[in-house]
């Protein structure tokens, strides 16, 4: 029991500091750059939501109305509840009761389904995490200056994949696994700093998109299983 009161009580301490420690990171960031730093961050920003808005409303609906035979509407106001989990809590796993439970109350979606690909999809089928790490890397090597060609574009967008495979379903999970995708390129990994500072506020977004994922994803099996 000592073991336990020992490590609860170094990683209540690292909670405490690590605010501290994310606005120093920032605080070098920017005198090393400048307001240009902050505007870059900015412009990260937007880029992520954008993408992650692409998939979300665009590509995702589509499987689900191609592949799934469901209305679009249909989906996303079974799955609703389960997204607004998803975003306060910026983890899948914990969202996953809540998912599970709209699949199968809400869509009609076989328990035998749900109960294997929502699970599987939560640890497995992190596709907001892909975009995300992705986009990272990118942004990283452009403000370090490091200029990335097709080939490594493409090992950046396998590596990103392969990572978000090995993502846990918390809250910030994409940052320990971006490592990998920093280092397949050659990439600085003190360039995370500057994205730590918003990270909290995109994983919320990822974290939605990743359930909106793995509920198309049974959508979509729950028609063949059907059939």
């Amino acid at each position: 029991r000592w073991a336990d009161a020992l490590v609860m009580t170094v990683v209540r301490n690292v909670m405490w500091v690590a605010p501290l420690g994310v606005l120093g990171l920032l605080e070098d960031n920017l005198a090393r750059g400048g307001l240009e730093a902050l505007f870059a961050v900015g412009r990260y920003c937007l880029t992520v939501i954008a993408a992650l808005g692409i998939h979300g409303a665009i590509v995702l609906p589509l499987i689900v109305l191609v592949l799934g035979r469901m209305s679009p509407r249909t989906w996303l106001r079974g799955v609703r509840p389960a997204l607004l989990v998803a975003m306060s809590t910026s983890s899948s796993s914990a969202t996953l009761p809540v998912t599970i439970e709209c699949c199968e109350d809400e869509l009609g979606i076989p328990t035998s389904v749900a109960s294997f690909v929502l699970p599987l999809g939560a640890t497995m089928n992190m596709d907001g995490t892909a975009l995300y790490e992705a986009i990272a890397a990118l942004f990283v090597a452009q403000v370090y200056g490091i200029e990335l060609g097709l080939g490594e574009q493409i090992v950046v967008f396998v590596t990103a994949m392969a990572a978000s495979v090995g993502a846990a379903g918390i809250p910030s999970a994409g940052l320990v696994t971006m490592a990998m995708v920093f280092e397949a390129v050659g990439l600085p990994l003190e360039g995370i700093g500057l994205i730590l500072a918003v990270d909290r506020f995109l994983d919320m977004g990822r974290t939605v998109v990743n359930v909106m994922g793995d509920t198309a994803g049974a959508v979509v099996l729950s028609r063949s299983h059907r059939a």
